[in-house]
């Protein structure tokens, strides 16, 4: 686009001026989602109903069998241990119970025999007892069963049979990625797509039943290195390093209010044994290559770690074909027609060095330090734009566009927990530092008519900086010997500093050179400083044996600075937020349970959607931020009930959710039929839909798993005004499933597949694909490595999405093509020598989670924190 072009789009449009004002609405006024919600109720005390008529016509109490699982070397209990019984003899599971916080199992349901019993829990080797039941007349008490690390005697463990892929407990699903050999030498983003609830786009945008506006952790606390793009993060992350991703859907008032949809915690393997160790992973493929060590040492009370991992990602070539038609103003008709080939080269670093203390018996220190870096270089060959009004062609132009998006982040982080005589009481103090630098820019060449000689050059460049600084304390009591009644409580401080600076540039020519616009809507520079101070308070008490309840309140205060370097004002008020949750469980016979949640949550608008840069790298499309955002406001509700049946687990989870003041697009049609983007807080976003998940395990060789995710979305702006009113409503479903098979010789093969279906938007949909994988690994000898191979979509060329927007005054349809057929060999090895020792006391961490990215966004509840995500840029 020429200069004379840009300035008057931006003298016609200023995109500070949108006053537009949401009405409040009532709850169920949509009569199509009280349908909804009300089939979803249905169906879930339907399953209960039946599940309890079928225990009160049991007039007598059965035969149990009891047992507390227990850690070996702590003697603390392993709570939502999983149990299993088997007739000997059999590989199928006759009856099973979790157990409850306290590590005790009740099993029913079996009769007289001899059978193996096998506890499981995350982190702990299964423990397997031989029991005989003799009687039904009396309950058999194991009394207490140890558990210990798997990490114990690493090289004289012999694995046999299926470990368990899909952990539910009361509060959270866990999937345990170490146990999913076909994400060996990929990254984060193909372990999400394997988690229940979460679906994960082409891009790598995660969300969480519909919603995009999630926390994401690692480890329990944010990273800079997150700091402009969750789905950039997570492609740093390799997948050999995650232990488990855990979903959290109502999170409870110690978590940060922020994140609409829920929590997501990556969880890395880490070293809690004596002496040291080094691993080795690397892996190659058509499509990227990745290089990782990961070295610890542990001496007595200190330990330390320190590692690196690198990935390269080349060949990744696509295509995108885009039609836009526009009424404008004076009734005729521009319709834009554009196509172009691109390719994209990506490299990725996270490097850590961490270090932890044992200063006693009641006082444990740790210290971390993480490096990362982000390089991400973006080409569109043969831009080809054709302008047609009322159907005559106006014009042609081709195009080459270069993007450069750089980044680095540092994150350092300090923290200190105290413990007592008293089991369960704890007071931690955390602090945290996260900076993340990055450079964003684009250079769009216009060719002569010739398509050989260059016309002009435009270069926009956008360099910024996010700064946080964190400190929070909490504590933690029972109120009683049993744990039965825990209150806990804390307070929070995080200090941010947002800084954008944008120039545009314009050179004549080839050789010209390039010369700054003076405009401050084109070069200008942004300063965003935010504060968030909150206080929570959390009780918990189990009463009547098998309930248990869990009420929290939380009170965040914002205050916001916002300011230009020239011209331009941005007044922010201060806020406060209450936020309650509830939740709720109620314990069944054999391992059923009923679990109900309440939460409220906010959304504040991340860089992404503040940054004031007019982003042009496409002439015909323009998107500008908006820095008076306010944020969103959510209520959701949930009723879920899992069950286990011989061998296999079933869990049902209803689901609504409420958004007020949504922040949406506003799209308006300039001259030439541009499309100009900014946002506001103009939308209401509705969605009733349930979560279906299965594991079942086979002969105890083979495994299958999946599960199924659909919901009604219902979105609206609000707004009267025909040319942005704007609705829209529809199903949304997804899926995956995951089976594993055991080989001889420790052989396994692997295979995963996902689909997600067609996304329901505010104007319009975004199309749907599907994806898959075949794994084959080898363990070496000692259980010290491991080799493999494996195909990812190996039956098709490239994944072909098609998204449309549909407005009173936009017509838009778009096709984008990825190559993602990919073949790749993994290599993993681990060097050293390790013992067992007392596991470390509980580490502590912070979670900043409060920021809407628009890509993803979680926490572990048994760690004392908040959530939240850092500022995140454009």
């Amino acid at each position: 686009m020429h200069r004379a072009g840009l300035l008057h789009f931006l003298a016609r449009n200023n995109a500070f001026n949108f006053g537009v004002s949401i009405k409040q609405m009532p709850l169920f006024e949509n009569e199509t989602m009280k349908k909804l919600l009300y089939l979803v109720l249905f169906f879930t005390f339907s399953s209960l109903g039946i599940t309890q008529a079928q225990q009160t016509v049991e007039k007598k109490e059965p035969a149990r069998i009891i047992g507390v699982a227990k850690d070996l070397k702590t003697g603390e209990p392993v709570g939502y241990a999983t149990a299993a019984l088997y007739k000997t003899g059999s590989d199928v599971s006759t009856a099973g119970a979790v157990a409850d916080g306290n590590g005790t199992f009740f099993i029913t349901g079996f009769s007289t025999g001899t059978y193996e019993l096998q506890l499981t829990f995350l982190g702990y080797e299964t423990v397997k007892r031989t029991v005989n039941v003799n009687s039904l007349e009396s309950d058999i008490n194991l009394g207490e069963i140890a558990m210990s690390d798997e990490g114990v005697a690493l090289e004289e463990v012999t694995v046999q049979g299926q470990r368990e892929l899909i952990e539910e407990r009361v509060d959270r699903t866990i999937y345990k990625a170490e146990n999913d050999r076909t994400t060996a030498g990929g990254d984060a983003t193909d372990v999400l797509r394997r988690v229940p609830m979460l679906s994960v786009d082409l891009d790598g945008n995660v969300s969480m039943r519909g919603s995009a506006n999630i926390l994401v952790l690692i480890d329990n606390r944010p990273s800079a290195i997150a700091a402009s793009s969750i789905a950039d993060a997570l492609r740093q992350i390799p997948a050999d390093e995650i232990k488990a991703v855990e979903v959290i859907t109502s999170p409870s008032a110690r978590f940060d209010a922020e994140g609409t949809s829920g929590v997501i915690n990556i969880v890395t393997k880490k070293n809690n044994l004596q002496g040291m160790t080094l691993n080795i992973n690397s892996g190659a493929g058509l499509r990227g290559s990745n290089l990782g060590l990961q070295g610890s040492a542990r001496k007595g009370k200190m330990g330390f770690t320190l590692g690196g991992f690198g990935r390269a990602g080349y060949n990744i070539l696509g295509s995108f074909e885009n039609q836009q038609i526009t009424n404008n103003a004076d009734g005729s008709v521009s319709r834009s027609v554009q196509s172009a080939d691109t390719e994209r080269r990506d490299i990725f670093g996270r490097y850590n060095f961490g270090v932890d203390y044992e200063i006693d018996q009641y006082n444990f220190i740790t210290g971390a330090v993480n490096f990362g870096i982000r390089n991400s270089e973006n080409w569109q060959y043969d831009f080809l734009t054709q302008n047609f009004l009322n159907d005559v062609l106006r014009g042609s132009q081709n195009r080459e566009t270069n993007t450069i998006d750089n980044s680095n982040s540092v994150d350092v982080s300090l923290n200190y927990t105290k413990t007592f005589e008293k089991r369960g009481k704890e007071l931690s103090f955390l602090t945290l530092y996260s900076r993340n630098n990055r450079e964003n820019s684009f250079t769009n060449t216009l060719f002569e008519e010739d398509l050989e000689d260059i016309f002009s050059r435009l270069r926009n460049v956008n360099p910024s900086r996010n700064e946080e600084f964190t400190v929070q304390i909490d504590y933690v009591t029972p109120l009683d010997e049993k744990g039965t009644q825990i209150i806990e409580y804390g307070a929070k401080n995080i200090l941010r500093k947002a800084y954008s600076d944008f120039s545009y540039f314009l050179a004549e020519g080839a050789t010209g050179e390039f010369v700054e616009l003076e405009d401050p809507r084109l070069s200008n520079e942004f300063s965003y400083d935010q504060n968030v101070t909150a206080g929570y308070l959390s009780y918990t008490f189990q009463f009547l044996k098998n309930y248990t309840l869990k009420p929290g309140l939380r009170y965040e205060y914002t205050t916001i600075n916002a300011d230009f370097k020239t011209e331009f004002e941005a007044e922010i008020p201060s806020y406060g937020t209450l936020v309650p949750s509830f939740n709720a469980s109620r314990k069944l016979k054999n391992g059923n349970m009923i679990k109900a949640a309440y939460n409220r949550r906010i959304q504040r608008p991340s860089l992404r959607f503040l940054n004031p840069n007019i982003e042009a790298s496409n002439p015909q499309q323009l998107s500008q931020g908006n820095p008076e955002l306010e944020p969103e406001l959510t209520d959701n509700y949930e009723l879920g009930y899992s069950t286990f049946i011989k061998g296999t687990t079933l869990n049902f989870t209803g689901f609504y959710r409420n958004t007020t003041g949504s922040i949406q697009p506003i799209r308006t049609v300039q001259n030439d039929g541009i499309i100009f983007t900014t946002y506001e807080n103009i939308g209401r976003e509705q969605a009733v839909g349930t979560n279906l998940f299965f594991n079942v395990n086979i002969n105890n060789k083979f495994s299958l798993n999946g599960g199924m995710d659909l919901y009604y979305a219902m979105l609206d702006n609000g707004l009267t005004d025909p040319q942005f009113a704007a609705k829209n409503e529809g199903f949304v479903v997804s899926g995956r499933v995951f089976g594993n098979y055991t080989l001889p010789k420790d052989w396994q093969v692997q295979l995963f597949s996902f689909a997600r279906g067609r996304q329901v938007q505010l104007q319009g949909t975004s199309g749907g694909f599907a994806a898959y994988g075949l794994n084959f690994n080898k363990q070496l000898k000692e259980k010290r490595g491991s080799l493999g191979f494996g195909a990812e979509n190996f039956l098709m060329r490239e994944f072909v999405i098609r998204n449309e927007i549909n407005t009173p005054t936009i017509i838009q349809n778009s096709t984008n093509r990825i190559q993602n057929m990919n073949f790749k060999v993994n290599f993993t090895y681990r060097i050293g020598k390790m013992s067992m020792d007392q596991r470390p006391k509980r580490r502590r961490s912070i979670n900043n989670d409060d920021l809407k990215d628009g890509e993803g966004g979680g926490q572990i509840e048994n760690q004392q924190g908040g959530g939240g995500a850092p500022m995140r840029n454009r």
